[in-house]
């Protein structure tokens, strides 16, 4: 402590050697009655910096003062700009604002979003905290070290918590979203039609010919169970058969290629500038290519597993060609493909062993002097002078064979094969390659966690062509996991689309068998339990939970209890309920532009929470911000809601609404006794017979916030509609004639310009002879943008530059000299 005191009196004698203000010198004589504890905080603190400061109050500064400077230092700013909003509002109130109130609105939700999508686009830099940042008052002496040790630990502990923060990705816009699905659709049909082009190759006649003699009367027996055997004794004899050929078949293939694998997205583009195939992908093959490794029985999983296709086909058996597509994802959430190998990175095992070999080679053998010393240490006197003999190595004209190049690959299949048990009429599955497994389908779904394969589109292709989803057989969560991977959950359409994706691929009628398999997929899905986790009730189609609820989503009022759930060990029960006791709930707006309007004293389902950010709310009256109540919006179930209708056509009188015309957003809404004429003719037909009309607004086009009114045809009474689509067919009939005339004008004047331009041809070449019209056509020609010589005209030139009695066309009179008369 003493020692520490001594420091503070030194620091205290330089810093009153210092100039300073007269306030300062004035009050030393009081310091002295300051403890010394306080004279080294004012010290730490850095009075020196601010002694000129107008304040008094700084000189009796407390120990946490210094924090709050630092914090209170940018408040000036802050104030400022807030009583720059104050005018502003001021002005606001006595500027005369032009209506409607709502444009100005919807300015600022707009300057709203698009300050919120910069915020989403904003990527922070990374900042090294281990060292802190240089402190402009360390200067000073004693002091100065112990604030830069404070600062120093504490942001080490704000670097130890900043490590651990994960690496969180970023939300996909809606944009981005709409391309990653098109990109996922356009994916899955080049999928198909690949696995399509494959199920053909395995009907190839040299193909099933090269496979069908590996096989014995006996495995053929068995494939081919007679019909006088039970129903168990046919599916048993089936059994047998695939499994002598599967031993068969998996002895003699060999696996040298990779196969299909799981498609990624990069993170970076970066990354797909450089990218490269490994060397063990499967090469393109075409027909020549497959027949080749049918002799040869090598090539990839997926090879070997459409190769075992054509081999059951050869033998009369009913199987199915099954592969799981591996198209892109359209969600954020799966596994990224990373980054690209550095070219200077680690050498792999194989070049690395080859380089020691090498290195090895290089060492002298053990006859060589490096061995003396070994041998001096030997207890015979001679050991010295011993030389080992060395061996000959008879040297072998057959080479060793190279050691079988290990792949990596997904544990699980992307190909294999069904096979009909005609006694039990089931497609079962075979896969002899990868699980050997048979009759067992739960065996062939890859885990979550696999980043090589991923199961969420099975098709399986029959001999014919025709093509299946059999998706739900393999997996066993298709509503709760399988079903958010597909098209489906992706948008409102997907189930309709993969249809008609699949519909080029169908028999065009529904066998008994079809029939069969489809009534057990359905059972197989309906068998499915509850999820065991609060995140699979996410957008499953059979069960909700009231968390998952979208904002229009409420539940009827007498909805039945299913089950509850907990999140986690220690979390609450929730109640789980059916996904049919949910309705879709909509303001009274939204209903009247589908067409209905909500029944009188209806109690509203719910009331939809006003939006938190609303800029625009700051610069409107009180009476503007109670609209919609202060509980928000409220919205109505279809239960609550009729069809609208306008009032009838009465007299030949259309009803409008105070715009002068009438909404026509569904066809129900056309009123009674009217007839509404969809053609962008129909108001000027009417008015052309003077008719009674309104024109229909069928709705309105959004740019931002602001919608404009889409007037398309008009509501007529229906005596009057036959007289209307006459007028407008006549009214297209003129305009077509008016089209019709206009091209012949205008094919008229091109003739014109065509014949005045051969009658001024004509004209020029009237007077000139066919053979100087030759030779002005030939001296026109031109032959790499130079003039074509031919011989006779080198020759012409030669007889005129050799005559001396013409010249420029002229002959030379002696007795003339410049055009006069020598004398």
């Amino acid at each position: 402590m003493a020692g520490r005191k001594r420091t503070a009196s030194k620091n205290h004698a330089r810093n009153a050697a210092a100039p300073r203000p007269s306030r300062v010198t004035r009050s030393s004589a009081r310091r002295s009655d300051v403890p010394d504890i306080y004279r080294e905080m004012l010290v730490e603190a850095n009075v020196r910096s601010h002694a000129t400061s107008p304040e008094r109050p700084l000189k009796r500064r407390r120990p946490g003062q210094r924090n709050e400077q630092s914090i209170k230092k940018p408040d000036p700013p802050p104030m400022t700009s807030k009583n720059e909003d104050v005018e502003d509002e001021d002005d606001i109130q006595f500027e005369d604002v032009p209506p409607p109130a709502a444009t100005v609105q919807t300015v600022y939700r707009d300057s709203d979003e698009e300050e919120e999508g910069d915020d989403d686009e904003i990527q922070f830099e990374d900042v090294d905290f281990s060292f802190p940042p240089p402190n402009p008052d360390s200067t000073h002496d004693g002091g100065g070290d112990s604030s830069k040790d404070l600062e120093l630990d504490f942001s080490t502990r704000l670097t130890a918590n900043a490590q651990k923060a994960p690496d969180r990705r970023k939300p996909m816009n809606k944009a981005e979203k709409d391309r990653r699905i098109e990109i996922h659709k356009t994916h899955l049909l080049c999928l198909l039609a690949h696995v399509a082009r494959r199920n053909r190759w395995c009907n190839d006649d040299a193909v099933q010919d090269n496979l069908r003699t590996r096989l014995t009367k006996k495995m053929v027996k068995y494939l081919n169970p007679s019909t006088n055997l039970s129903q168990f004794g046919q599916t048993q004899s089936l059994k047998d058969g695939l499994q002598q050929v599967a031993t068969m078949y998996k002895t003699n293939f060999q696996v040298t290629e990779r196969g299909i694998r799981r498609a990624l997205w990069a993170e970076n583009e970066e990354y797909l500038q450089n990218y490269q195939l490994p060397d063990d992908a499967e090469s393109p093959m075409e027909k020549p290519d497959f027949r080749e490794a049918a002799k040869s029985l090598r090539g990839s999983r997926d090879i070997g597993a459409q190769l075992y296709c054509a081999l059951l086909r050869s033998t009369g058996v009913e199987a199915r060609l099954v592969c799981s597509l591996q198209p892109l994802a359209f969600a954020s959430g799966g596994p990224p493909l990373g980054k690209p190998p550095k070219a200077t990175g680690k050498l792999s095992i194989e070049k690395r062993y080859a380089q020691i070999m090498e290195h090895n080679n290089t060492f002298e053998s053990p006859a060589a002097p490096a061995g003396v010393p070994i041998r001096r240490r030997l207890g015979h006197p001679n050991a010295t002078a011993f030389h080992v003999p060395t061996i000959p190595t008879a040297s072998s004209s057959r080479e060793t064979p190279p050691a079988p190049k290990r792949i990596r690959e997904s544990p699980y299949p992307i190909y294999w094969v069904e096979v009909l048990d005609e006694a039990h009429q089931k497609w079962q599955p075979a896969d002899p390659l990868v699980t050997d497994s048979f009759w067992k389908p739960q065996k062939l779904e890859p885990p979550a966690s696999d980043r090589e394969n991923s199961m969420s589109y099975v098709v399986a292709f029959e001999a014919d062509g025709t093509a299946k989803d059999v998706t739900r057989r393999y997996t066993k969560a298709y509503n709760a996991k399988t079903r958010k991977m597909r098209i489906e959950s992706a948008e409102a359409t997907g189930e309709k689309w993969w249809r008609k994706a699949l519909r080029s691929f169908s028999r065009g009628f529904t066998t008994d068998l079809d029939q069969i398999e489809n009534s057990e997929l359905i059972a197989t899905e309906l068998r499915e339990p509850m999820p065991r986790n609060v995140a699979d009730f996410k957008d499953h189609p059979i069960y909700a939970l009231e968390r998952h609820l979208r904002r229009n989503e409420v539940l009827v009022p007498d909805a039945s209890l299913s089950g509850t759930v907990g999140a986690g060990s220690n979390g609450p029960l929730e109640k789980v309920y059916r996904r049919k006791d949910v309705r879709i709930a909509r303001s009274r707006e939204k209903w009247y532009r589908m067409g209905r309007e909500v029944l009188g004293n209806e109690i509203p389902a719910k009331f939809l929470p006003k939006r938190a950010k609303q800029k625009s709310d700051l610069f409107q009256d009180d009476a503007d911000d109670d609209d919609g109540g202060t509980v928000g919006t409220p919205i109505y179930t279809s239960d609550q809601t009729m069809p609208f209708k306008h009032p009838p056509v009465v007299d030949g009188r259309v009803p409008k609404n105070r715009y002068g015309n009438l909404d026509i957003y569904v066809p129900s809404m056309v009123p009674e006794g009217g007839a509404y004429v969809a053609d962008e003719l129909a108001a000027r037909a009417a008015f052309i017979l003077g008719v009674d009309y309104a024109p229909a607004l069928t709705g309105f086009q959004f740019k931002g916030r602001q919608g404009t009114a889409v007037l398309y045809g008009a509501v007529v009474a229906a005596e009057h509609e036959e007289a209307v689509r006459a007028v407008i067919a006549g009214l297209n009939d003129q305009a077509a004639d008016l089209e019709r005339e206009r091209r012949t004008r205008e094919v008229l004047k091109a003739w014109r310009l065509f014949l005045m331009s051969l009658r001024v041809r004509q004209r020029i070449w009237a007077d000139v002879d066919s053979d100087e019209e030759a030779y002005d056509k030939e001296a026109m020609n031109l032959d790499d943008g130079e003039p074509v010589a031919h011989g006779h005209d080198l020759e012409e030139e030669a007889q005129l530059s050799d005559a001396s009695d013409e010249a420029g066309g002229f002959m030379i009179d002696d007795d003339y000299a410049g055009g006069f008369m020598v004398d």
